[in-house]
């Protein structure tokens, strides 16, 4: 019983002679964004697959999960009316989903906008073909930035065309 009594005593020695250092509750917030960070991709993939199930959409090999991290996800329908944006917009640009559902993609865009390559966006649309362009956008707040778009026409297993869906991010 010696050698326990021993231990004991070096185990207690040992911790009576930590510091304790006490975290400032100002540090949970990390976690509770990440938190809130999961539960927003999880709520956009959720919607991505219903309106995938419910368009019929052909398989794609896009990681949406992935990109929902990295990525703003826009979904159009085929008049070029914005019908999903990831949460994860507001950090890009400022806006909300609700703020864009049922207008067109050209709300980001303004004067330093390059004509030229709106103009090859448009071209690649009425194709039906992917592109990718890096556009001058406009947050909210009225700030310029230089946003990288894959854009991708989405079709049904009727080979029709069902939507538009653009992964984008700043440049």
């Amino acid at each position: 019983m010696n050698n326990f009594r021993q231990y004991e005593e070096a185990i207690t020695k040992y911790h009576n002679g930590l510091s304790v250092k006490t975290v400032p509750v100002s540090s949970w917030n990390f976690h509770n964004d990440f938190l809130g960070l999961m539960k927003n991709i999880f709520v956009d993939l959720s919607k991505l697959h219903a309106l995938s199930s419910q368009n019929k959409w052909i398989q794609n090999n896009w990681d949406l999960k992935t990109r929902l991290r990295e990525e703003v996800i826009i979904l159009t329908d085929t008049k070029l009316n914005i019908v999903f944006a990831s949460h994860n917009m507001i950090k890009m640009n400022g806006y909300v989903e609700a703020e864009v559902l049922g207008r067109n993609p050209k709300i980001f865009q303004g004067d330093a906008t390059d004509l030229t390559v709106s103009s090859e966006i448009r071209t690649a649309i009425s194709l039906q073909q992917p592109f990718e362009k890096t556009v001058m956008n406009y947050k909210k707040n009225g700030d310029v930035y230089a946003c990288l778009i894959k854009g991708f026409p989405v079709f049904n297993t009727k080979g029709q065309l069902s939507h538009y869906i653009a992964f984008e991010k700043a440049a």
